[in-house]
């Protein structure tokens, strides 16, 4: 019980630091406009891979680092994982630098509740009326701004959908962090190398749309991402699906205050409304959590 016990708290370390660092994000993002947001995305995608490859070749040697995708069935579930994160992203990259912070951050709050909706679905983790409730508060809050607007807050669903999927795969997924994060980058990698090199030759790239200072900076994309997701992958691997949710309201709290106070994003009445329907259902998926671990040892929580 002792181990499972330091498992848990190292998890839950991990996590909270995770989403502390996600959440002050949009302040680097926004540091490297006016690079294109999708020259960003290229650069992110090659620079987490190098960075993971250096963290993992500390500790692994290259065939066990590369042992997972000789395997059909891992390769395909990486490249899926891959596709799933670097979509998710481009969505969070294009909407900070454009102006939508708080969409995004509406996202990252329905992502807990998606997430949990795939835990019930996927790995068949028990249901309980707290977690419907708070599932049903989110479906309104979408409904509202669907009404109001006339259209899907796309950006909002494409973030929690995607990072729930994302989260699904990277629970079935036993390889450790480091190794797991190269294997997810490596097939865009080189593609991502090719764009690179193309764009920057033609005058195109980043190189000719930022500033030295800002070139520079986005040279530390790779670190920036790296660590955080090397933690996220850490702790899905530690705790339940519904402890990660739990967890991740930090983020999008963070990114809330951040677009309202630091950019001036304008916090319409509508958008404000779904964010307290929002939050009234995290209010209930938190109490169900609350009720769920009570059952565990209560050294868990000491």
């Amino acid at each position: 019980m002792e181990n499972e016990k330091s498992v848990y708290r190292k998890g839950l370390q991990e996590i909270i630091l995770c989403m502390v660092l996600w959440g002050v994000l949009p302040i680097y993002w926004k540091s490297l406009v006016p690079i294109n947001s999708w020259i960003i995305i290229i650069y992110r995608v090659l620079l987490v891979f190098l960075v993971a490859l250096i963290f993992a070749l500390r500790k692994y040697s290259m065939k066990e680092i590369f042992a997972p995708v000789r395997i059909l069935r891992g390769a395909g579930k990486f490249l899926a994982a891959g596709i799933i994160i670097t979509l998710n992203w481009s969505v969070f990259i294009w909407a900070v630098n454009s102006g939508h912070i708080l969409q995004s951050s509406i996202g990252y709050y329905i992502e807990p509740m998606a997430v949990a909706l795939l835990g019930v679905l996927i790995f068949h983790e028990k249901l309980t009326k707290y977690k419907v409730t708070a599932l049903l508060f989110a479906l309104a809050a979408v409904i509202i701004m669907l009404v109001h607007y006339g259209e899907l807050p796309t950006i909002a669903l494409l973030i929690a959908i995607s990072f729930a999927v994302y989260s699904a795969i990277k629970k079935s997924i036993s390889e450790p962090p480091a190794i797991s994060l190269v294997c997810e980058t490596f097939f865009l990698a080189p593609i991502a190398l090719v764009v690179i090199l193309f764009l920057e030759f033609t005058g195109r790239g980043a190189l000719g749309q930022g500033q030295p200072y800002q070139y520079g900076l986005l040279m530390l994309c790779g670190l920036v991402t790296v660590i955080p997701l090397t933690l996220f992958a850490g702790a899905a691997q530690k705790v339940q699906m519904f402890t990660l949710g739990v967890a991740e309201y930090i983020s999008p709290t963070l990114n809330l205050l951040i677009g309202v106070f630091i950019y001036h994003e304008p916090l319409d009445r509508v958008q404000f409304i779904a964010l307290v329907i929002i939050w009234i259902g995290l209010c209930f998926f938190t109490a169900g959590e609350f009720r769920s671990y009570k059952g565990m040892d209560d050294d868990i929580y000491s």
